[in-house]
């Protein structure tokens, strides 16, 4: 099938070249000229396992092409994806739809025959209808079908959560897209991947519904973790205990210093919003959102108080920026919050991530980048794992002692177990967990 894909960021990336490696001819349409020529040469401007030799080989197999020019794309297309932003708008917080609705506009005029057009966006309840009546108000004469296919990928695990799909979510009623969309999805019958077809504004439920209660079990346990460590518990050994029931489940239930990330933040918000608009708030994501931005913050405080007290003048390095391993995104990442609260205290701050200081720059020009994990230790009075990468999973400790000019760790993501860091001279301090236990 012939495939356009309007916006070639993460989604409209990971999207339209996991539909090309499946033997569709995709075009990923984007407005930016640089973007579009480092793609044409498989060159990626954002950080995902996999995604570099994805993208070069079908590139290679003539499957998949980046452009600047949307008609042709779209003129030629069974099938128009709309994977553009939907960030949240200044002042309110509702989902900003403006670069759905210039897509709408702009696919309208383009079409060539029957087109199904997907909204592969993460947009609020309604959008869809909106996208429909745009169109057929740009181009009366248009024989299109609007289906809501919301995307669920992992950063840093996409492609095979693309490929491997819990389920597929497709919100149409129409009988000619249910077709072609079924076909776009083919190749996944071996995998024997559930597709869930089902009205349009369900399909856009279903998205924000499945963030927000992630979203939901991520604070539960935080907020579990702090009275773990008032109480005397072990958060870990509380999660675990939790989640072997197979109504709760295992996943999501790691105490950590908050949910960031592209999708979580922004999406909780527009769920409390459209809710809040519709007269049937949700109280419970209302307080989610709220605890979680607590959160970030309140991490600084549990440094400052493993630092004595006080901050000033000392030396802090953060191991770990972006929201969580194997991204270079630092969109509402926690250490966004919990530097921002050090500097105001007055600390120096040294900072390393494999893939998330290019980024990070653009939030702190101040603060100071390290090569490596024990070069961001030098000299310092305190580390801090922020980000769980693999390489702070297996620390040299005594190389660390030896460098820093206090041997603190404060342990954010709870990697090491309490009694192996103290045992080698370390003040240790972790969420959720007293000290001293193994």
């Amino acid at each position: 099938m012939n495939i356009a894909m309007i916006g070639s960021g993460y989604v409209g990336l990971v999207s339209g070249a996991c539909l090309a490696d499946f033997g569709h001819r995709v075009t990923c349409v984007d407005v930016d000229e640089q973007k579009v020529a480092a793609l044409q040469s498989a060159r990626i401007p954002i950080y995902e396992p996999g995604l570099d030799r994805l993208v070069a080989d079908n590139v290679a197999a003539d499957r998949l092409f980046f452009t600047t020019e949307l008609a042709p794309a779209v003129a030629e297309a069974d099938v128009v994806f709309i994977a553009v932003g939907t960030p949240s708008r200044r002042g309110d917080g509702h989902a900003d739809l403006s670069f759905v609705h210039a897509a709408a506009r702009s696919i309208a005029g383009a079409l060539r025959g029957f087109t199904v057009v997907v909204t592969k966006s993460t947009v609020p309840l309604g959008t869809g209808d909106d996208v429909e009546r745009i169109m057929g108000e740009a181009n009366p004469e248009a024989d299109f079908a609007v289906a809501s296919n919301p995307e669920f990928l992992r950063e840093g695990a996409a492609i095979d959560d693309f490929k491997r799909p819990d389920r597929i979510v497709i919100g149409t009623q129409d009988e000619r897209a249910r077709t072609v969309m079924a076909e776009v999805y083919r190749p996944l019958y071996l995998n024997q991947a559930p597709i869930l077809f089902t009205s349009r504004r369900t399909a856009e439920m279903i998205k924000y519904a499945a963030n927000a209660f992630l979203a939901t079990k991520i604070t539960f346990i935080n907020e579990v973790a702090d009275l773990c460590e008032q109480a005397g518990a072990d958060v870990q050994e509380v999660a675990r205990g939790i989640g072997l029931d197979k109504r709760i489940g295992p996943k999501f239930l790691n105490a950590g210093p908050g949910y960031g990330g592209s999708c979580f933040p922004k999406d909780t918000l527009a769920f409390v919003k459209t809710a809040q608009d519709l007269g049937t708030p949700l109280r419970l994501v209302e307080t989610t959102v709220a605890v979680n931005d607590q959160r970030k913050r309140a991490m600084a405080r549990k440094v400052v108080a493993a630092c004595g007290g006080a901050v000033r003048g000392k030396r802090i390095a953060i191991f770990g920026l972006t929201f969580k391993p194997n991204t270079d995104d630092m969109r509402e990442a926690p250490s966004i919050a919990i530097i921002q609260a050090l500097l105001d205290q007055g600390a120096h701050i040294t900072a390393y991530d494999p893939e998330g200081m290019d980024a990070a720059r653009a939030y702190f020009a101040q603060i100071d980048y390290a090569q490596n994990a024990y070069d961001a230790a030098a000299d310092a009075d305190c580390v801090v794992i922020v980000t769980e990468w693999n390489e702070f999973r297996s620390l040299d400790f005594e190389r660390l002692k030896a460098i820093m000019a206090t041997p603190v760790l404060v342990d954010l993501r709870n990697i090491y177990r309490p009694k192996d860091v103290e045992r080698l001279g370390f003040a240790y301090a972790s969420l959720g967990r007293p000290n001293g236990i193994d």
